[in-house]
């Protein structure tokens, strides 16, 4: 019997024994294919010999200084490295441990600048439906996923949500994407306006929206219009990048497709690539010289924050992903997927939609492509496809709630920046599999 307390109480997964390449095994032997670096974590995979140096050197160093008394090299080295190749205007990097820490900071930060500048009355926060942005209470409040929000929704910072920038359910018959970018994004002006300009203090946006709507891009120009909105009404923009940053794109900066300058940029997951957990707020140098200017004192803090193994380590990954060209690899083998996908779930019966950037990419299930009708949520495909992958041996991430909180399903994928394109036929042949099981259907 585990003493452990799982993320589902019903169920014993099966114990990892080791990794290697985009495979993960099991101690009974069985081979996983990594399809979606757990939860686009593992960009580099899971046996990366120069990553796992770079843990053992630091180690052998120091593990751990509290940043309340010592800074470390890796923290200040990776800190400088992240504000050269961040967006102009980023010039200071907060490290958490984590995105729903990362999260966190951010709408601290933004709250306590606007407190500093002398504009308390500024306090609130405008997401998008179908957003998540974590776990803590504060980043829970700011995502706008109903069910994820519900149980805990007494316990929640008041925030608004507008619509979600998402072509495939949200354009109207007969608009041109030009037209749609600038009416979803234009919710944000109405609702700022609504609110009160000097009520408002931030908004905050996946650039490729993750986990609840599977690996939806912005369309063109909607992120330009939400700049100058945010400009217009002295709003700070917090690019949320935990998902869809660090190369999983095809850019190092998932915003930089958009020619985006966000005043506040949230990281993790791939920043670590699963060899340490590390998380970080960046933000404009305005925004924290307000603080340096005014008590001097950012009131927030973890205790592991700046860790200076997680730090050597992400430090490595970092220039792992430069050194190694591994932004062009993930557009050509984003590339190679992409045409996969479409090749064997084009036609699928019950494949809506095909999505994606890099090797972030998703297939929304729908019961009925010409109506775009989704699965009842009772049937819990969703769930079943995750069991039917494992079995077939891929690791997927397979989501419900795709379209309101509750009804509708996708299955996202995200692979190690490594994967080979034998590695991706593989993947698609067990997906196909899965589906074929969990559905009922041959395509």
């Amino acid at each position: 019997m585990s003493h452990v307390f799982g993320r589902n109480s019903r169920i014993q997964p099966p114990t990892v024994a080791r990794g290697e390449g985009v495979y993960l095994y099991d101690t009974a032997g069985k081979r996983y294919l990594d399809g979606s670096g757990g939860a686009a974590v593992s960009s580099l995979g899971h046996s990366d010999p120069e990553i796992r140096s770079a843990v053992h050197h630091q180690l052998d160093r120091v593990a751990f200084a509290h940043t309340g008394f010592l800074t470390s090299e890796p923290a200040e080295e990776l800190a400088g490295l992240l504000a050269r190749l961040a967006p102009g205007g980023i010039d200071r990097v907060y490290f958490v441990s984590g995105g729903s820490e990362a999260v966190e900071a951010a709408v601290k930060l933004a709250r306590q600048y606007f407190v500093e500048t002398g504009q308390p009355e500024r306090r609130n926060i405008i997401a998008r439906r179908q957003s998540f942005h974590g776990n803590t209470l504060g980043a829970l409040a700011a995502g706008g996923n109903r069910w994820r929000r519900r149980p805990f929704s007494p316990l929640l910072l008041r925030t608004f949500h507008i619509s979600p920038c998402f072509q495939y359910r949200g354009m109207l018959e007969g608009e041109l994407e030009q037209q749609y970018s600038m009416r979803v994004a234009d919710e944000l002006e109405a609702e700022i306006r609504r609110l009160g300009p000097d009520t408002v203090m931030a908004f905050i946006a996946e650039p490729v929206v993750g986990a609840t709507l599977g690996a939806v891009p912005p369309t063109a120009g909607y992120f330009q219009r939400i700049r100058e909105i945010c400009d217009r009404y002295g709003v700070l923009l917090i690019a949320d990048e935990v998902m869809c940053g660090m190369g999983r794109t095809g850019s190092l900066f998932a915003v930089e497709q958009e020619a985006l300058k966000p005043d506040i940029i949230t990281l993790a997951k791939g920043l670590g690539a699963g060899y340490q957990p590390i998380g970080a707020m960046l933000c404009e140098g305005h925004i924290h010289d307000a603080i340096a200017r005014g008590s001097g004192f950012f009131q927030h803090g973890h205790t592991y924050m700046g860790h200076p193994v997680a730090a050597a380590t992400a430090l490595a990954v970092v220039n792992a992903i430069l050194k190694r060209g591994l932004l062009e690899e993930v557009r050509r083998r984003g590339a190679y997927l992409k045409a996969g996908l479409d090749r064997e779930f084009g036609q699928h019966p019950h494949v809506g939609d095909i999505r994606g950037r890099g090797l972030f990419m998703a297939i929304e299930l729908v019961q009925d492509r010409q109506t775009k009708l989704p699965f009842d949520a009772s049937r819990g495909i969703a769930g079943r496809i995750k069991q039917a992958a494992l079995e077939a041996g891929l690791i997927c991430y397979p989501m419900a709630g795709t379209v309101d909180g509750r009804s509708g399903d996708h299955v996202l994928l995200a692979p190690a920046f490594i994967i080979s394109e034998g590695q991706i036929d593989e993947l698609l042949s067990k997906l196909g599999t899965a589906l074929d099981v969990a559905l009922g259907t041959r395509k």
